[in-house]
């Protein structure tokens, strides 16, 4: 009870502080025309997700000749996904740091608006097919530490924008895996397989829909990848997954 109270808290004192004090830039102090935006200059250095970019898992090409004609990234055409398509508003660099790190671990839950308006621009057709979202679970372990799962604060956030229902407790962590940082992407895949579920109390929700997964970074895809095949195994008909940031991939730069 006592990490929610302390969230109510902090949220109420931000929406005091919104009335008292002029609105500034999520990212630095400038001032800005309403809560919870990005100045010019800071909009001006954040690096969106832009065409040309995999057709399939979203990650950036440097030059549209690297898609080939497919339009396919080197991964996705040797090992098709299990989720069908990926979006993510930003390039994970720098920049996009200073928006997801302090939203991720530093208690800056306000920031989940912001990440969402962005991420509704970038993901608009998943959203408009998408039947129902559902984030991407913590272990509870982690959930505890942490006091809130920053997937399902985007999924909730993106909810209202995009007016599609949302469950935010539809999936579950079987078990607590190693941290992934410095793996490979074969050996992330390997430590996510079976990693996660559907909670049984809501297959019914899903069976036959149209599912969007939501997180708040895609690295290698493998946790979009273990998610999905969970959705699918449970009964959703397809799943497409939509992210705040992607993380380049090096061999595409």
């Amino acid at each position: 009870m006592l990490p929610q109270f302390g969230q109510v808290a902090r949220r109420a004192g931000i929406a005091a502080l919104d009335l008292l004090l002029p609105p500034h830039c999520v990212t630095c102090d400038a001032p800005v025309d309403a809560p919870g935006r990005l100045c010019p200059d800071c909009f001006s250095r954040t690096g969106f997700v832009t065409e040309p970019y995999c057709v399939c898992c979203g990650v950036p090409f440097a030059t549209i000749a690297q898609g080939g004609s497919d339009r396919l990234c080197p991964g996705c055409r040797a090992a098709p996904p299990t989720f069908g398509r990926a979006r993510a508003a930003l390039r994970y660099d720098g920049h996009a740091q200073r928006l997801i790190l302090p939203f991720k671990h530093g208690d800056r839950t306000e920031m989940a608006r912001t990440l969402a308006s962005l991420m509704a621009r970038a993901g608009a057709a998943l959203l408009r097919e998408a039947d129902l979202l559902v984030p991407v679970p913590l272990h509870r372990s982690r959930l505890f530490h942490r006091r809130y799962n920053q997937a399902a604060l985007l999924a909730r956030a993106l909810a209202r924008i995009a007016r599609v229902p949302v469950l935010p407790d539809g999936m579950i962590r079987l078990r607590r895996t190693a941290p992934l940082g410095d793996r490979s992407a074969a050996e992330r895949h390997a430590e996510l397989a079976d990693a996660f579920g559907v909670r049984p109390s809501r297959i019914s929700r899903l069976q036959g829909k149209r599912m969007l997964l939501i997180d708040d970074v895609m690295t290698s895809g493998a946790t979009a990848n273990a998610c999905a095949a969970a959705l699918k195994t449970a009964g959703a008909v397809s799943v497409d997954v939509l992210v705040a940031a992607r993380v380049p991939d090096p061999r595409l730069r």
